[in-house]
């Protein structure tokens, strides 16, 4: 089964990618523009955060 690669409207190329297994995930970049820390515990939080397991 292969990834969906679709883009993304209203996101730019370096705000996210695709892992091999087709989840979506958000760069450090694209957490810059938003502005703020959501607290979910993203993998490229450029605000520190990291989630308590």
């Amino acid at each position: 089964m292969q990834p969906s690669k679709k883009k993304i409207p209203g996101l730019a190329d370096e705000d996210y990618y695709y892992t091999p297994e087709g989840f979506v995930v958000f760069t450090t970049a694209y957490h810059l523009k938003r502005g703020y820390c959501c607290k979910s515990g993203c993998r490229h939080c450029p605000y520190g955060f990291k989630k308590k397991e």
